[in-house]
């Protein structure tokens, strides 16, 4: 085989590849588009903050969770979470105050940056999702997060499903993800180098 033929069979795998991962990210971004996540930051590592942390995680799902059943699209999702934000703030604090903490927690929406996760029956794609934030004094300690928009982690879903808010086609990456472990990684290397260039 010639040279000219070798350079041209290189180039054109080259360009698959790169026309399959454009397609595969567009899939991603259908899902990070589509979902909101609370993200709840300890304010240490210390054993009692990681804790406290899991007691105002249990607390807040089990207090707040129905705001976010029968929401069909995430603008309503956020719609829902900005207007509690006072009540999200009360709970965490509440729980602070009840267990013998003298600091406090800080409540907002916003974006942040999580790296692929998997979970028993869906993995979610690297990059920046929309978030209820709940910082706990310093939010220096290990954070805990899920999907409350599809209501996917909270108690009183009875089905949460992340084909309730994102495309089929991108549903199906996320459901069958051993499929695409060398996309979801070269996503997450992107991800990453676009989130620390930000």
């Amino acid at each position: 085989m010639n040279k000219r033929i070798k350079l041209s069979l290189i180039f054109g795998i080259i360009c698959a590849m790169l026309l399959s991962m454009t397609q595969f990210s567009v899939l991603c971004d259908d899902l990070r588009e589509n979902i909101l996540r609370l993200h709840i930051i300890a304010n240490s590592d210390s054993t009692e903050d990681q804790v406290l942390k899991l007691k105002i995680r249990d607390t807040i799902l089990n207090e707040t969770g129905d705001l976010f059943l029968g929401v069909t699209e995430l603008e309503n999702a956020e719609k829902q979470a900005s207007e509690h934000i006072d009540e999200f703030t009360q709970i965490a604090n509440r729980v602070i105050k009840e267990n013998g903490f003298d600091y406090s927690a800080n409540v907002t929406l916003g974006d942040c940056f999580f790296e692929t996760r998997e979970y028993e029956t869906f993995t979610l794609p690297a990059g920046n999702y929309r978030s209820l934030i709940i910082e706990l004094g310093k939010a220096e300690g290990k954070n805990w997060w899920c999907v409350i928009f599809p209501s996917v982690c909270i108690p009183a879903a009875s089905s949460g499903d992340l084909r309730d808010s994102t495309d089929e086609k991108s549903a199906e990456v996320a459901e069958n993800s051993d499929q695409y472990i060398v996309k979801f990684k070269a996503v997450e290397i992107y991800e990453k180098i676009k989130n620390w260039f930000n």
